[in-house]
């Protein structure tokens, strides 16, 4: 069943692309590793007990409005890759003001075992191309868990030279929980994500980016019944853009 959906959604993406013009002017790739002192996602630490640090792959090819990404999680202590994401990704401007973003994101933790877990996220999003790029995007969990997590934030980009930019964020979030996620059928404030980044763009291709990013929750309830506490992960990745 997760497959057939998983087809259903990669073909209707995939015609949503064809569908575009100029299709073969707007191809473009890039692909990137990242280390990270924490595996840190939605306000979860899910570093394995025993790694210092995590190395993240990654890899986006985009065609027209379409983009296919991958992106991996690699233990320290084993070496081993742990988790593998798979995104389908529609974006395009609604006008000059509004943008929209529509994708299905596969996540398949714990490659190495026998029967790894797997589960399917639907998302929309909604962008405002003006100050602060106001951004509220939805996610559902329509495979195991069954969960909608909401999230709005608020970013700006500043050039400090040609070659280097540093860029802040904002984000929080909403959680609508499930018998099948945390089993309570409640919902609650999740989390805030404060970011900062600074990318030195070496030359038209390659870039490197250093990151910060520091999490809190929101509320008792994704303290007390997410598990979730205060949390930061520092990490440098490169990038080759082509």
């Amino acid at each position: 069943m997760k497959k057939t959906v998983f087809a259903a959604l990669f073909l209707v993406f995939s015609v949503l692309a064809v569908s575009s013009p100029a299709l073969a002017l707007e191809a473009s790739a890039d692909a990137y590793v990242a280390v990270y002192s924490k595996y840190l996602w939605r306000g979860f630490d899910l570093n394995d007990e025993d790694d210092s640090f995590v190395v993240q792959p990654g890899a986006d090819v985009s065609v027209g409005h379409l983009t296919f990404s991958f992106w991996g999680n690699i233990s320290e202590n084993t070496g081993e890759m742990n988790e593998v994401d798979l995104t389908i990704d529609y974006s395009r401007d609604l006008s000059d003001l509004v943008s929209f973003s529509v994708g299905n994101i596969l996540y398949n933790v714990d490659t190495n075992d026998a029967d790894p877990n797997t589960t399917n996220e639907l998302y929309l999003g909604l962008s405002l191309n003006t100050i602060l790029e106001p951004a509220l995007t939805v996610y559902f969990d329509y495979d195991e868990f069954n969960t909608i997590y909401t999230t709005l934030g608020i970013g700006h980009s500043f050039g400090i030279s040609d070659a280097v930019s540093l860029s802040l964020g904002a984000t929080a979030s909403y959680l609508k929980d499930d018998e099948d996620g945390f089993g309570t059928d409640e919902s609650w404030f999740h989390n805030l994500e404060l970011s900062a980044g600074v990318d030195y763009a070496v030359n038209e291709n390659i870039t490197i980016s250093g990151a910060v990013l520091y999490s809190e929750p929101l509320s008792d309830d994704a303290e007390n019944i997410a598990g979730i506490d205060q949390e930061s992960t520092v990490g440098l990745s490169i990038s080759y853009a082509f």
